[in-house]
């Protein structure tokens, strides 16, 4: 009986050195991605791109906000000039991630919520989810991989 008295008690005390669940699951995001890859579906189609070709793009996380800024290589001086940015805050709640894009170079946008569930796994960054906007034609699903810049 001594014996099951001490196991409980030593449970008892290393759950209670334990951190809280939400803080267990805390993901880390902040920093700088670059986008390797995005899949969009959309009315049936799947279309795939590789982001580490003709238009590179990056995204900014701190603590309260995000930025994107999307270019083409050819510094806009043939038929695949490109330039996105946009941006504005989040909040991050367990893997539920939502962006409240508050600016953006494609005004239609803007004003508009998108969730996304995020994984960090290492130093990559996957983000999926539904991008609708109400009005336009937009309505799919978007799934983003990003790979973490060191310097």
């Amino acid at each position: 009986m001594k014996l099951k008295l001490e196991a409980v008690s030593i449970l008892f005390l290393l759950l209670s050195c334990s951190k809280p669940a939400e803080q267990q699951t805390t993901i880390d995001m902040e920093g700088t991605w670059q986008l390797i890859s995005g899949t969009v579906v959309e009315k049936g189609d799947t279309v795939f791109t590789d982001y580490t070709k003709a238009h590179p793009m990056i995204k900014i996380i701190n603590k309260t906000h995000f930025a994107f800024l999307n270019h083409d290589l050819k510094k806009g001086k043939d038929s695949t000039a490109l330039f996105v940015a946009g941006g504005g805050p989040y909040e991050l709640k367990g893997d539920q991630y939502t962006e409240h894009l508050e600016y953006c170079s494609a005004r239609e946008w803007e004003g508009n919520d998108f969730r996304f569930t995020l994984k960090v796994q290492n130093d990559t960054l996957t983000q999926s989810g539904i991008e609708k906007i109400e009005g336009t034609e937009v309505n799919r699903l978007n799934i983003e991989k990003y790979v973490r810049v060191r310097k």
